[in-house]
């Protein structure tokens, strides 16, 4: 249904000086927007309206701070402008509708819905005009508590007249962020070149000029928590060469999270994602593991990117939460996407897993061969596990065993580490086109 609405009769305070923004995001669809803009107070009673601020305000967490001036109400009114709603609000009233024909039809609107719009004309005469046919719908004056945009209003007692800056806080849903990594690998060394960037995502229904920004790493409590949140696609992220000009975080400890502080401002606009350096590009040491866990992947050895986060080998920096994609360097020098894994948020000094996918040349098959019950509570059972390596190198295989209740390895042809109370791990010797076997007998209660 087309229609155009004339609207006559709108009043709102303009805040003409542009405010000064703070915006904190958090990874959990959550924003904390801070501004200072200048408030022309008034003696005695007097309202001030604020337009520009998120559609996904919660009005609950708004605080404002005004010198000289003591709030009798807050509110926040979002009954926004729309055909629906102006409908609504026009119902028992004068309206004139254009059809796409040319014909105006001028009566009072007795029922507005998606398949029709009923009038009553002034000699009582009841018209049913389908959308298809309406080209234009005019109204008289914007029906009072209709507003174009989310607004905060206020009533303030001020002690005297003068200009002064107020301070708005408030939170809003739909603002979230997170790490994206890029590592990039060879194929005769694991040393990967580590990068990451911040994906920033704003769909908060307002735009930020000219903010500081703050991003909260870490899991922040929220007694209602919002409901999921689509943070939009996922983009591939690129390598980008560093530039002393571009922007940079800083990162520090702040309560028990880890903030990053960029160094100069940024605009934030609605409905938009961006992308920002974490970190410089790092060399950091890794290892290739490869594991095989019947429990997990019953027919595949799976290939893992291991390093820590240490100084001493390459890093060393506090890692929030993020997906990091893995790349090989082909011998035209021309970058391969080989799989990419999650982390959460990991404290320097810590192991950092990347399970990148399965080895291709490597195979596993894992079998129980014999089972005797010793009594009503106690069993012992042995098992079979085939490993096979059709690469043109030897490897180490880590073979993840999971036994559960009160149990001992009786016999085993491979050392094994007891990793919990619950996991084993044996390591297993392959060499080139060649089958090992691990067997063991464990006896469980």
């Amino acid at each position: 249904m087309k229609s155009t609405l004339f609207i006559t009769g709108i009043l709102l305070m303009a805040q003409t000086a542009a405010a000064q923004v703070s915006v904190t995001v958090y990874n959990q669809n959550l924003g904390l927007v801070k501004e200072t803009r200048p408030i022309e107070v008034q003696k005695g009673l007097f309202q001030v309206e604020i337009a520009d601020v998120a559609a996904q305000i919660d009005p609950t967490s708004v605080h404002l701070t005004l010198d000289g001036a003591a709030i009798f109400e807050q509110n926040f009114e979002y009954d926004l402008v729309s055909r629906e709603r102006l409908l609504e609000k026009y119902l028992n009233q004068p309206i004139q509708v254009y059809t796409e024909q040319g014909e105006m039809f001028e009566g009072t609107l007795q029922s507005a819905s998606g398949t029709e719009l009923i009038l009553r004309r002034g000699d009582g005469q009841i018209m049913v005009i389908v959308p298809d046919a309406v080209r234009d719908i005019r109204f008289g004056e914007l029906p009072g508590g209709l507003r174009t945009e989310p607004t905060l209003v206020w009533t303030l007692q001020g002690d005297r007249a003068g200009r002064r800056n107020a301070e708005l806080s408030y939170l809003t849903h739909g603002m979230n962020w997170h790490a994206e990594y890029v590592a990039v690998t060879g194929e005769k060394t694991d040393r990967l070149e580590l990068a990451s960037w911040v994906s920033l995502e704003n769909h908060s229904g307002a735009t930020y000029e000219n903010a500081k920004l703050k991003l909260i790493a870490g899991d922040v409590r929220l007694v209602q928590p919002p409901g999921p949140f689509d943070g939009g696609r996922e983009r591939m992220v690129p390598m980008m060469a560093e530039s002393q000009a571009a922007p940079k975080f800083e990162e520090k400890a702040f309560f028990e999270y880890h903030m990053y502080t960029l160094d100069q401002p940024t605009t934030l606009r609605d409905r938009q994602t961006k992308q920002i350096s974490l970190f410089p590009p790092a060399t950091v040491e890794a290892h290739r593991e490869y594991v095989f866990d019947s429990q997990k992947n019953p027919e595949k050895v799976m290939v893992n990117l291991v390093f820590q986060n240490e100084k001493a080998r390459g890093l060393g920096l506090p890692l929030p939460a993020g997906k990091v994609r893995v790349y090989q360097r082909d011998d035209d020098n021309t970058l391969e996407f080989v799989g990419e894994d999650r982390i959460d948020h990991t404290p320097r000094d810590e192991e950092v897993r990347l399970v990148v996918g399965s080895a291709f040349d490597l195979s596993a098959e894992k079998q129980m061969t014999n089972m005797q019950r010793i009594s009503d509570r106690v069993r012992e059972e042995t098992y079979r596990v085939e490993i096979r390596n059709h690469k043109a190198e030897r490897v180490e295989v880590t073979v993840v065993e999971h036994l559960w209740g009160a149990w001992e390895i009786l016999e085993s042809s491979h050392p094994y580490e007891k990793t919990s109370a619950f996991e084993v791990k044996f390591k297993v010797p392959v060499q080139p086109d060649q089958e090992t076997v691990l067997t063991y007998r464990v006896r469980r209660q």
